[in-house]
């Protein structure tokens, strides 16, 4: 899902080569002798321009609904993420 938020923030000019990260985590059970992914949780990072705060939040309200990954697994993995963004002048 990161790729797919970099390249929304690249189209409103909002470089993320170095300004996008993310931490990722999740909940693995055991069912049947199985093990399954059960809950995945992003935890974003963004360095952004001043005066770009609507812009990535456009970014942010989007990127699921054109990331693949998300698409593919969104009804049987519980998906959640989260951003802290900082200003940079």
């Amino acid at each position: 899902m990161l790729g797919t938020l970099s390249a929304a923030l690249d189209v409103r000019q909002i470089p993320s080569e170095e300004n996008a990260s993310a931490t990722v985590e999740g909940d693995i059970s055991e069912i049947d002798d199985v093990l399954q992914i059960r809950a995945i949780r992003i935890a974003y990072q963004l360095s952004i321009p001043a005066g770009k705060r609507e812009q990535t939040a456009r970014a942010m309200e989007t990127h699921a609904d054109k990331c693949p990954a998300y698409q593919s697994v969104k009804n049987c993995i519980d998906v959640s993420w989260t951003v802290v963004i900082t200003e940079i002048p």
